[in-house]
């Protein structure tokens, strides 16, 4: 008997509607350019203290493996005395200074938590008062709906996490079903059913955590288990225990058909190629995240595929101008940064392929137009993915309507027709639209707050504009105005020569490129 509103989103095209979506439900965060670095989450029942922490780190830091952010998946807390947000002092007798001495090699630090407050901990007696009647893994449920549940979290996070040098955390059993949570019956003293509750927890939980970072002007970026409409607008990516490395590719394309954002993680494989395989895929993907929560795989595990790990892991780094530019028109524009075949221009147009009768062998492409491509997706305006699973040699792939090149070499892969690829094992397919403009950073294995010298890549024939996007990549001083976009255009000439330009606008600042310099890639031709 309760009123339901509903809204009909309509636009132009699948894209601008997936816009207005977004301007309904929230525009996205922009996340601090950390982010964009790699991940690695570790986890263990014994020997989880600094030590081992920091061989892990240092193994990455030694190879030339471009490491930004270590994560602490579960035991830095006591034992399945999960949870009181403190750290285990048996292990990390001196947390402030571990983290200090982590960050001083350049990284984040980001933790893991789930909700659910231990009997055995200084935090029960604050919260009790203001928790659900039916306990989760032991735990007490908070009623984070409650103003007075919310400062008792907001105060202890500051105190424990925040003012100690934690820049984001891992949310972890908030959604699911009442297998896992709380079951219907279950009362919370705010009035709120359980239903409505178990349904926007993820919610509650992000909105706390942002809101203390916004006051510390610091950008947070993490990883939750649940979310729903309007949580886009919270600087995290949804993801889950699910491990099928293709249905990774799907959950990565339908979430973008709601504006919001899911990630993969690498973690435990079978063999090498596997290993590298997964690999590629994550480095194309929301956070790059090698997650060994469970057994402690590292990316050397595998010696015979270490050096295309660490190829692909400074592949992400070059690549960080554009991903953040990507991100920066995902928060302004609603456009989502990693996003289905369906919502790119050309993809289900005519093609020269269509004419004449459908006939499903000699002409497919027609047929393979009306479905949906499930192991392939877009990244930005310009990159089309195509990955590779295990045992596979070859793939064929879709590309939609106009010229699309070779991202490694620059060279003419088709147009508007299905290929078929045989790339070996140390490339993932990875092909530019025609007049594609994508800035790179050299192969750094550090991201700190200085400048790059900047290559900017052409591809094919089109003259083209990209605005870049920069600012100091870590505070909340972009919502005041406090940023640059830099026009970078590419103009032919009557002889067909190329002319690369970068415009910035004058009295911007600029934080994180040094100078800049042009590659025509389907030419070679450099300016």
């Amino acid at each position: 008997g309760e009123r339901l509103d509903y809204y009909v989103i309509s636009g132009k095209t699948p894209m601008g509607t997936v816009e207005k979506y977004t301007d309904l439900t929230g525009k996205p965060a922009l996340p601090p350019a950390w982010t964009f670095g790699l991940w690695l989450s570790t986890s263990f029942t014994t020997n989880y203290d600094e030590k081992t922490v920091m061989s892990f780190i240092d193994g990455m830091l030694d190879r030339g493996i471009p490491l930004k952010v270590f994560h602490f998946d579960c035991f830095w807390m006591k034992d399945f005395h999960w949870t009181d947000f403190l750290w285990d002092e048996r292990v990390f007798p001196d947390p402030e200074g571990m983290l200090s001495r982590i960050k001083a090699k350049g990284l984040k630090i980001c933790v893991w938590i789930n909700p659910y407050i231990s009997p055995a901990t200084e935090l029960y007696e604050k919260m009790e008062p203001y928790t659900a009647s039916h306990s989760v893994w032991c735990g007490i449920v908070p009623d984070y709906t409650l103003p007075e549940a919310q400062q008792i979290a907001d105060n202890h996070f500051k105190k424990n996490q925040l003012d100690i040098g934690v820049s984001g955390y891992k949310l972890d059993e908030n959604d699911g079903y009442d297998y896992w949570l709380w079951p219907d019956v279950a009362t919370f003293p705010s009035g709120n059913a359980a239903e409505q509750i178990r349904q926007i927890y993820g919610s509650l939980l992000q909105n706390i955590t942002v809101r203390m970072y916004h006051k510390q002007n610091k950008r947070t970026y993490g990883l939750v288990r649940s979310g729903n409409a309007g949580t886009s607008s919270f600087p995290y990516v949804i993801y889950n225990d699910y491990y099928n490395h293709k249905d990774f590719i799907t959950a990565l394309i339908n979430s973008s058909f709601i504006g919001i954002l899911w990630t993969p993680e690498v973690r435990a494989s079978q063999t090498a190629e596997e290993w590298l395989r997964r690999m590629q895929t994550v480095c194309f993907s929301p956070i790059a995240m090698l997650d060994a929560w469970a057994d402690g795989t590292k990316p050397w595990s595998f010696p015979e595929v270490t050096q295309q790990v660490n190829d692909i892991a400074k592949l992400r780094m070059q690549l960080i101008p554009y991903l953040y530019t990507t991100f920066a028109n995902y928060a302004f524009k609603g456009i989502p940064p990693v996003r289905a075949m369906n919502l790119e221009e050309g993809y289900q147009e005519e093609s020269k392929l269509e004419e004449g009768k459908l006939d499903a062998t000699a002409n497919p492409y027609a047929m393979a137009l009306k479905k949906e491509a499930k192991d392939q997706f877009m990244v930005g305006e310009y990159l089309l993915v195509a990955p590779l699973f295990t045992g596979e040699t070859e793939r064929r792939v879709i590309l939609p309507k106009g010229k699309w090149y070779d991202f490694y070499t620059g060279k003419l892969a088709g147009e508007g027709e299905i290929i078929t690829v045989s790339p070996g094992l140390d490339r993932i397919p990875v092909y530019v639209k025609d007049g594609g403009i994508i800035p790179l950073w050299p192969a750094i294995t550090e991201l700190e707050n200085r400048q790059y010298p900047l290559e900017i890549r052409h591809y094919g024939e089109k003259t083209s504009n990209y605005n870049l996007y920069d600012d100091d990549g870590e505070t909340y001083n972009y919502e005041k105005g406090e940023c640059t976009w830099i026009s970078l255009k590419v103009d032919t000439d009557t002889k067909g020569g190329k002319r690369g330009i970068v415009i910035i606008p004058e009295n911007s600042k600029v934080w994180s490129f040094s100078d800049y310099r042009f590659r025509f890639m389907s030419s070679e031709e450099t300016k």
